[in-house]
């Protein structure tokens, strides 16, 4: 029986997260989101990333057979069939880069419009 924490929160604990936060509020990411949050989409796509998954359904059809486990890896909101792919879709991609920015320690490139 495993005892102990997942492979990707081990990976997750290293990050900064103050970081994503800022990315996320400098770009409104979690602006009229309820449940699936940027932070969930990032852990999503990090795990889909990791199981080398290639298409947005595969990397959905990833996550299905981890669902139990979906509050240890740090996903709070459900992922519907359409949810990870509107996600991709609507949301801003400088939140991410700013935040791969960020944690290098360079946002100089990075403009609000």
């Amino acid at each position: 029986m495993h005892e102990g924490r997942l492979v990707l929160a081990q990976l997750m604990q290293h990050l900064p997260l103050h970081a994503f936060r800022w990315a996320v509020a400098e770009f409104h990411g979690n602006r009229y989101v309820k449940r699936f949050t940027c932070l969930d989409q990032f852990l999503c796509m990090a795990f889909a990333r990791l199981a080398d998954a290639r298409a947005c359904a595969a990397s959905r059809s990833a996550c299905v057979p981890i669902k139990p486990s979906f509050y240890h890896l740090g996903i709070r909101g459900h992922i519907a069939r359409s949810t990870l792919a509107d996600a991709n879709e609507q949301r801003d991609w400088r939140i991410y880069a700013g935040f791969a920015q960020r944690s290098a320690g360079d946002t100089g490139w990075l403009t609000r419009t």
